[in-house]
């Protein structure tokens, strides 16, 4: 497993949309273009805090109903909270609600403020969240499927194990970019390089949106920049595909 990324990667990454990322792994041509990434369904609360970065910090959660089994709930929380701090920092918890509809939040005030305190900077889930406004006062993501009053029988099924949630697959560990329009899963052997890539994106893009902003602006010449563009690309594409060491 690669070594995780210093802090200056990191910040480095949180200057970029989470689709212009997602636009730059695809030059690594490491996996499909239709995998990786959220699908429609869950929602980020507080798109003002901008894009988050951070290595997952799995879980699954049920509030349907009470534990099949009596827990130690200390015992459980002290082995949960472990296996969070486990994983590099920064940390965003992903929490996958196994209930057949959510009924109980995981992730409120209390939750959200120890999870920051444990290095995470959001919680992502297929389930619900609540105290909104609280949670936004600690400037601590949430993305979900809904919000919610109650916890209901909240407790943990399990942790620290592969996940699903907005249609993916989330391991421990993995690295994710997520904003205001979803997350995605940063391939490992495409980090180090990804904040590069992501400017080589922005800056291929410059000249044909400078264009459709002028009033120079003809179809002819968009066709041409376009096709200056797809240039650009695939050479961006073939530079960096040849820096990773294929899996």
């Amino acid at each position: 497993m690669p070594a995780p990324l210093s802090t200056e990667q990191i910040e480095e990454l949180k200057a970029f949309c989470t689709p212009t990322v997602s636009n730059a792994i695809e030059l690594f041509d490491v996996r499909p273009r239709t995998e990786g990434f959220m699908r429609p369904g869950l929602h980020c609360y507080f798109p003002e805090i901008g894009p988050i970065v951070g290595y997952a910090a799995t879980a699954t959660f049920g509030a349907q109903q009470p534990p099949a089994e009596p827990i130690d709930l200390a015992e459980t929380l002290r082995a949960y909270h472990d296996s969070v701090l486990a994983q590099p920092a920064p940390r965003i918890s992903v929490a996958q609600d196994v209930d057949d509809e959510p009924i109980g939040a995981l992730f409120g005030e209390v939750s959200s403020t120890v999870h920051k305190a444990l290095g995470c900077v959001g919680h992502i889930t297929n389930g619900g969240v609540r105290d909104i406004d609280e949670v936004r006062e600690i400037g601590f993501q949430l993305i979900s499927s809904c919000v919610q009053v109650a916890h209901g029988y909240i407790h943990l099924e399990d942790f620290a194990i592969p996940v699903q949630v907005g249609g993916v697959t989330v391991n421990p560990g993995d690295l994710l970019h997520a904003d205001q329009h979803g997350f995605c899963i940063i391939p490992p052997e495409v980090a180090p390089h990804l904040g590069e890539a992501c400017r080589g994106i922005e800056e291929a893009e410059h000249p044909l949106l400078e264009l459709a902003r002028s009033s120079a602006f003809t179809v002819a010449k968009y066709s041409q920049a376009l096709v200056e563009l797809k240039q650009e690309l695939a050479a961006l594409s073939a530079d960096f595909a040849q820096r990773i060491t294929p899996r």
